[in-house]
């Protein structure tokens, strides 16, 4: 992790995940923690901060080989996260075709 000058804190892991089942999947993400002086210190010191208090996003991408789980090599998601003092915590979605309707709605309010 990358902290900038600016004090965010750019996020760039890669990683090999082991299902229940004994399937890998390797993922890898970017992202994106920041939030007031305070509350990152507090962070960095390892101290409970709930997570409504900064800001903390990702991005994730998968691959497989298991064909059981070969859905998430077709799949965009984002992430969420807090920072606890064992590590991170991530709620992870996919982004599914109806927000390109929506965004193709947007495009076009945009336009008037």
């Amino acid at each position: 992790m990358l902290v900038r000058p600016d004090g965010v804190a750019q996020i760039n892991v890669r990683m090999t995940l082991r299902t229940g089942d004994g399937d890998l999947i390797f993922m890898k993400y970017g992202g994106f923690r920041h939030g007031p002086k305070d509350v990152m210190d507090r962070l960095a010191r390892g101290e409970a901060v709930e997570p409504t208090e900064y800001y903390f996003r990702i991005t994730p991408l998968f691959e497989t080989g298991s064909q059981k789980y070969a859905w998430l090599n077709r799949i965009i998601t984002i992430g969420t996260g807090h920072k606890l003092a064992n590590g991170p915590v991530y709620y992870v979605y996919e982004i599914l075709p109806i927000f390109h309707r929506v965004l193709r709605a947007l495009d076009t309010f945009r336009r008037f």
